[in-house]
């Protein structure tokens, strides 16, 4: 049979496609972005508040998105460059602007370009100063300026990087929280996120087959705290854990028996010690954060 020419097989829509031009590829590109939501967060300060704020509303939606910090943002100038970028990229723009001229251009040359804003501290400050009958200050930066509380998030911080996974046990006696669990029971974000709180945190793994460190045990129990979780997705998480180290993900150290048998053990610990604990499944990090100092401050029973 003899071979089909070009045409013919152009006819029978055989032939490839023609090579992807850098055009193309730029338009694919851009396709894929527009299934991010941008968020841009604008703020007189270091955008923490609002950023925080923004992190815990999207915990609401099932999409995928990602946010932009713009700090230090005080002038007319500055607003109007923002918002002229969160036009390009369609961005919902949030922001915490005292300075009464940068804020007006937020909101007047968003809604000129289209640009969705929410003035986060804006209503609260002028409903606040109904309330008490008082002017606003209107000075820009106040909560997290170089202030004694500023000082103390730094260094815990510091602590809590130094005391991460049973690091330097002959100094934990420092910590405000001490947070203790087997593997993958995410004690370091969780320090983490309480060190950026103010709380000086470290973290204590618990290890099969080894007893707990003899500083841990002298912990003022009001001070330690256990973790446990769901089987099943620390399994999971141990398995990825495993591939990223090169090992295979169905060692016994992902075995759901093992797991189960390390949460009864330390369950039994935690009750011998008289250590309050939380279940972190199915939490997030900030979620599990405010059981921990809810426990801490005494409005809750042993377990959360």
């Amino acid at each position: 049979m003899a071979e089909k020419t070009t045409a013919e097989k152009a006819a029978a829509g055989e032939t490839a496609p023609p090579p992807a031009t850098q055009a193309d590829k730029r338009r694919a590109a851009a396709a894929r972005d527009e299934t991010w939501a941008e968020v841009f967060v604008v703020s007189d300060g270091t955008g923490e508040t609002a950023a925080d704020t923004v992190r815990a509303a999207m915990l609401q939606f099932h999409a995928r998105w990602r946010m932009r910090t713009f700090p230090d943002v005080r002038s007319a100038a500055q607003a109007r460059t923002v918002i002229e970028a969160a036009s390009k990229n369609r961005a919902l723009v949030v922001f915490t602007v005292v300075n009464r001229e940068a804020a007006q251009v937020l909101r007047d040359h968003g809604a000129a370009l289209g640009v969705p804003c929410v003035d986060l501290i804006g209503p609260l400050i002028a409903n606040i100063a109904e309330h008490l009958k008082a002017e606003p200050r209107h000075e820009p930066g106040l909560l997290h300026g170089f202030s004694d509380a500023y000082f103390k998030r730094i260094e815990a911080v510091e602590f809590a990087v130094r005391h991460d996974d049973g690091a330097n046990m002959h100094t934990i006696h420092g910590a405000d929280i001490v947070l203790t669990g087997v593997s993958r029971t995410s004690k370091t974000p969780l320090s983490m996120y309480l060190a950026q709180r103010g709380y000086k945190t470290g973290n204590v793994p618990l290890v099969p087959g080894v007893d707990p460190p003899r500083q841990l045990l002298e912990m003022n129990p009001k001070k330690v705290f256990g973790l446990i979780g769901d089987v099943e997705n620390l399994s999971a998480m141990r398995r990825a854990r495993a591939r990223s180290m090169g090992g295979t993900p169905y060692h016994h150290y992902a075995d759901s028996q093992t797991i189960a048998r390390e949460l009864d053990e330390s369950l039994r610990l935690f009750r011998a010690r008289g250590w309050r604990w939380i279940d972190i499944s199915n939490r997030a990090v900030e979620e599990n954060a405010s059981k921990i100092l809810e426990l801490m401050q005494g409005f809750r029973g042993a377990t959360a």
